[in-house]
């Protein structure tokens, strides 16, 4: 559930309303279930392997590169329903974003980032029910989604679930060895982890 490093992240966001837990616990099996799906497109599958050797500094511009194919629906009217709901969620409109991006996906609704986005910008406006629902549909459609899967676990953790946090936070670090503030994420679960079992 994020998106490119040009756009507010969803390490840094906060929220700020409380999540319906019960959607949550009832959506992350699933939501594991959704990584053993094939790849979406095949034309990602060299990125992806590239991802697995990369430095740090090639993985940014890998990144940035798998960012570029998810942001493209094959639609410029589309893309640019993209890109105004980004533009949106830059300026703080949450609003305005939820609106682009709910036009983009009743138009697009086969188009992950688009529903991505939207989970970004419920994320933003506090609203976790509406993110996590938004994030199922993006992993059923690209199971590779690291993004989506550290908006998930950045939720889970919000909302003192560390343990289902570590799984996903685990998982987008195995698509994406050099993902950026998820290892930190990671040591800090297993370090509270380790303190609590003392």
């Amino acid at each position: 559930m994020a998106i490119p490093a040009t756009h507010a992240t969803v390490s840094l966001m906060k929220p700020r309303a409380s999540l319906n837990n019960r959607i949550v616990a009832a959506l992350f099996p699933i939501l594991l279930g959704l990584s053993a799906l094939p790849a979406v497109s095949a034309g990602l599958d060299d990125l992806f392997s590239q991802l697995q050797t990369a430095t740090p500094l090639e993985s940014n511009r890998i990144e940035r590169q798998i960012w570029r194919e998810w942001s493209k629906s094959g639609s410029a009217s589309m893309d640019l329903l993209l890109q105004r709901g980004r533009d949106a969620l830059d300026e703080g409109d949450t609003a305005a974003a939820i609106e682009h991006l709910t036009a983009l996906i009743d138009h697009a609704p086969d188009f992950a980032e688009g529903w991505n986005a939207r989970a970004t910008a419920y994320f933003q406006a506090g609203l976790y029910g509406p993110s996590v629902a938004d994030i199922q549909h993006v992993l059923a459609l690209n199971p590779r989604h690291f993004g989506a899967m550290v908006g998930f676990a950045r939720i889970l953790e919000d909302t003192d679930r560390p343990e289902r946090a570590l799984v996903l936070y685990r998982a987008a670090l195995a698509i994406h060895p050099n993902l950026d503030g998820v290892k930190d994420a990671i040591d800090r679960l297993e370090t509270k982890a380790a303190g609590q079992e003392m």
